[in-house]
């Protein structure tokens, strides 16, 4: 096997961690083939190769070199996308490396002509790549057929493929794909390819056949390159220190005081913060603890407190006819039904601000080359083209003079997609005209953060003469557009023939992001709460009352009959444990979640034992990984459920590290995580969230039928759970 690892290190070892070139961010491989370790420049590396378009390079060793575009943040992407171009491209996958591409997303994006992007976000990777990395395997593949049957003088159609091998069976001839390459001669234009030319899934090698992540060795070796590792010479550190009060500028601070502190080398003032430089990151830190800043007092968050605003601000908002009000979603003639109605049923729901808490502390290195019209940005980003491009809009620079090199992302979770912080690294090192690592503390995170927005919701159903769902309103109010009412639309699943759907406009100066699986939690916490709240007034039980009343789509009745028979629903439980029940939709993908909960009544702690989930998604490319995905959802999903919320008081942010904005511990975790997926041979739909959406009303669900009580306010937190108890 061959394994290509670039680096921008510099100095003078090799280490476990670190493999150090020669100097100015020069990019080095090392090649382990049957000659043994060789050190070739990049170029050489390269030249030694046979380029196939524009993702594939083929090494005269017969090893293959795919150019992955999917930003690999711990989902293994990088591994899923080109699995898809190894398939038709018929590769032995033990001979394949995986090279990030550029930042061009014309060249390596997916979507139309003029507005292709490689952002990787939603959970979307493999869907969005996977038809257009088909068709490149199968071209290349066409290549070097057509290249074998002109060096042996036959009709390409007498040639089949195996594993990176051509084979003529009629003359018993083979020839490897490093060989084919060497006497193909490449056409300016790849051949096109018919959909009848790809392969039929009965014929996969690879897709639905897990195959080893490229990422997972160097993760657990300690080789594995994020941008918090890199160091070039010259480099610098700096951390930005952001007004307590979101949004609000810097004016005055006591600049002579920490200019005067060890190791200190420059202040840079930011449009929303104060950077410090050091000449080591400790300094940097011992510095920034000393900055005493005074800061505007326009900024719109000034004064805001989020419970208030949550308690008694939205649920007004809801009430209102004076309030800013968006139609998200309307069928049928909801006012009609509930206006003739048997029997109405209405709840509120609540959540708190949501903060992504990934691993990586967010950070961004940036070198400016001696003339200052060109900047090298080191990161991990879920969107490398935009992230160039914002960058060069940020500097006043082309495009073209910013240089990326894409990095492992510690955690993403949609915070990673846009690039805030390495716009800082580089403004800092254009005004200190030296290379610069600037990293983020957790507390800075934090305190600037981009949250999920808090959201109240009123859910209302109405049952006609026969006792089904005729009429559905739903009600979101909360900042941030689609960042509140993502995954409210119910008709995946439920099929009810009238329907009104909205979001109420809140807005408070605090900055907002995409997070995992967006607003879906809250919003099937919602729904799901409803539905559930109703199965146990009607006296039916929960798949019951769905299937008789809920009019569920057929994709919905197989998810939820899997999982009905994964879970054994009906089987009687041990004393102290009850079973909940939710749907899960996201990125195209539909589910449905079973969990098995106990609580401690007197601390007001839940645990979550076991999870069922049932999922269709399409074709499952790589099974392994999506079923990892989907224990990731459910562990991060139940996080945000009984732990997870940011608080803002006077404007600012009350949790500061992970002290007091806890997370679940693994002692927290499932003991077990079960899930099934209704594989089909049709596109790939998203799996990366999907684990995500359910667990709120599961838990609560669960928790109703252990208790009797509902739980309305995400997250579950103990004190919230012993006032439901005492209530």
């Amino acid at each position: 096997m061959t394994i290509i690892e670039r680096t921008e290190h510099t100095g003078p070892q090799i280490s476990r961690r670190t493999l150090l070139g020669t100097a100015g961010g020069l990019s080095f491989a090392v090649a382990f083939g049957a000659k043994g370790l060789l050190l070739l420049s990049d170029a050489e590396a390269k030249s030694a190769a046979h380029v196939i378009g524009a993702w594939v390079r083929i090494q005269p060793d017969n090893s293959i070199t795919i150019i992955t575009p999917a930003a690999e943040m711990g989902q293994g992407s990088m591994t899923g996308v080109p699995a898809a171009l190894a398939e038709e491209l018929d590769a032995d996958w033990s001979t394949v490396t995986l090279e990030m591409a550029p930042a061009e997303p014309a060249i390596y994006g997916y979507g139309g002509p003029g507005r292709k992007s490689m952002g990787i976000y939603g959970s979307r990777a493999v869907m969005r790549y996977f038809n257009q990395m088909r068709v490149a395997g199968a071209q290349v593949r066409k290549v070097l057929l057509a290249g074998a049957a002109a060096h042996w003088r036959v009709d390409p159609k007498d040639l089949t493929t195996e594993p990176s091998v051509i084979v003529h069976a009629a003359s018993r001839r083979r020839m490897t794909y490093g060989e084919a390459a060497a006497v193909t001669t490449v056409p300016a234009t790849l051949p096109g390819i018919e959909k009848s030319e790809l392969k039929k899934k009965s014929q996969f090698r690879i897709i639905g056949k897990s195959v080893p992540r490229r990422d997972i060795p160097e993760k657990i070796d300690g080789s594995a390159r994020y941008s918090i590792d890199v160091h070039l010479p010259g480099m610098v550190y700096a951390s930005t220190l952001h007004a307590p009060v979101q949004l609000a500028q810097p004016v005055r601070w006591n600049d002579a005081k920490v200019r005067a502190m060890k190791g200190v080398i420059d202040i840079v003032k930011l449009e929303q913060g104060v950077a410090v430089v050091a000449d080591t990151f400790e300094h940097v830190l011992a510095a920034r603890d000393t900055l005493e800043v005074e800061w505007t007092k326009t900024a719109a968050a000034q004064g805001f407190d989020s419970e208030a605003a949550l308690n008694a601000a939205y649920p007004a908002m809801a009430e209102s006819r004076n309030t800013d009000v968006r139609t998200v979603g309307s069928k049928g003639n909801a006012d009609t039904a509930f206006s003739g109605a048997a029997k109405v049923y209405k709840a509120n729901f609540k959540s708190d601000y949501g903060y992504h808490a990934q691993m990586e502390p967010l950070n961004g290195v940036a070198r400016f080359n001696a003339a200052g019209d060109q900047v090298e940005i080191w990161e991990g980003t879920q969107a490398p083209g935009r992230s160039r491009q914002r960058i060069a809009q940020a500097l006043g620079l082309k495009t073209s003079q910013v240089i990326h090199h894409q990095h492992y992302l510690g955690g993403g979770f949609g915070r990673r997609s846009i690039t805030d912080y390495s716009i800082e690294a580089a403004l800092i090192a254009r005004a200190i005209k030296r290379p610069v690592k600037m990293i983020w503390t957790r507390e800075e995170d934090l305190a600037f953060g981009m949250f999920r927005p808090q959201s109240f919701q009123c859910v209302e159903a109405a049952l006609d003469g026969g006792g089904k769902i005729a009429g559905w309103r739903h009600c979101v109010v909360g900042d941030g557009g689609r960042l509140v009412y993502s995954g409210i639309k119910i008709d995946k699943y439920y099929r009810i023939p009238n329907q009104h759907i909205e979001q109420r406009g809140a807005s408070h100066g605090i900055r907002l992001k995409h997070w995992r699986a967006v607003a879906h939690p809250f919003n099937i916490f919602a729904i799901e709460g409803l539905v559930d709240e109703m199965a146990a007034k009607e006296r039916l039980d929960p798949f019951e009352f769905r299937r008789q009343r809920m009019a569920m789509t057929s994709k919905a009745k197989r998810v939820f009959d899997t999982v009905e028979k994964m879970s054994d629903w009906r089987r009687k439980r041990p004393k102290g444990r009850a079973l909940g029940l939710s749907v899960s939709e996201r990125s195209g993908s539909l589910g449905a979640g079973v969990v098995q909960i106990s609580l401690d009544r007197k601390s007001g702690k839940i645990h979550v034992h076991k999870v069922w989930v049932a999922v269709d998604g399409g074709t499952i490319v790589q099974p392994d990984m999506a079923r990892a995905n989907i224990e990731s959802g459910v562990v991060y999903g139940l996080s945000s459920v009984l732990k997870e919320r940011a608080t803002i008081k006077g404007g600012a942010v009350e949790q500061s590290n992970f002290h007091d904005y806890e997370v679940l511990r693994m002692s927290e975790a499932p003991e077990e995580i079960h899930v099934t997926f209704l594989d089909r041979d049709t596109r790939p739909t998203g799996i990366g969230e999907i684990g995500n959406p359910f667990i709120a009303a599961a838990v609560a669900n669960a928790f109703f039928a252990l208790t009797g009580k509902r739980l309305y306010h995400m997250p579950f937190t103990p004190d919230r759970v012993l006032e439901v108890l005492k209530a």
